[in-house]
């Protein structure tokens, strides 16, 4: 008898976005702590809007964020939904604290897309 395993192979897409934050140590710290303990809102609109992964990552006062999104993601979508949630306008609001967009960021873009170079 032969068992026969079901392999389900599942293509996520994958977003990389960076921003930086103010080069401050207080402020880079501060900011670290609060990310320990994100609101729940902000989790659950998150994941509402289609993100399976969420990874940020710092090097100096620059930040990469990895994102996985299913099917039913979409960048516009995200937006409208974080415009109409108020405890996500005030997280926004709290994290401009430290956060300072790239040089070569678009007027009132936060989190620049990435573009991808290499795959191995």
């Amino acid at each position: 008898m032969t068992n026969w395993a079901i392999f389900t192979l599942e293509i996520m897409k994958r977003y990389c976005l960076a921003l930086d934050l103010k080069n401050d140590p207080a402020l880079i710290a501060e900011y670290e702590n609060i990310h320990k303990n994100v609101w729940p809102e902000n989790i659950q609109g998150i994941k509402d809007a289609g993100i399976t992964v969420m990874d940020i990552y710092r090097t100096g006062n620059r930040l990469f964020m990895i994102m996985e999104v299913n099917d039913d993601f979409s960048f516009e979508k995200k937006a409208a939904a974080d415009a109409a949630n108020e405890k996500v306008q005030e997280w926004e609001k709290l994290m401009w604290k430290f956060q300072q967009p790239l040089p070569w960021a678009k007027e009132g873009e936060k989190w620049v897309l990435m573009e991808k170079i290499f795959q191995l």
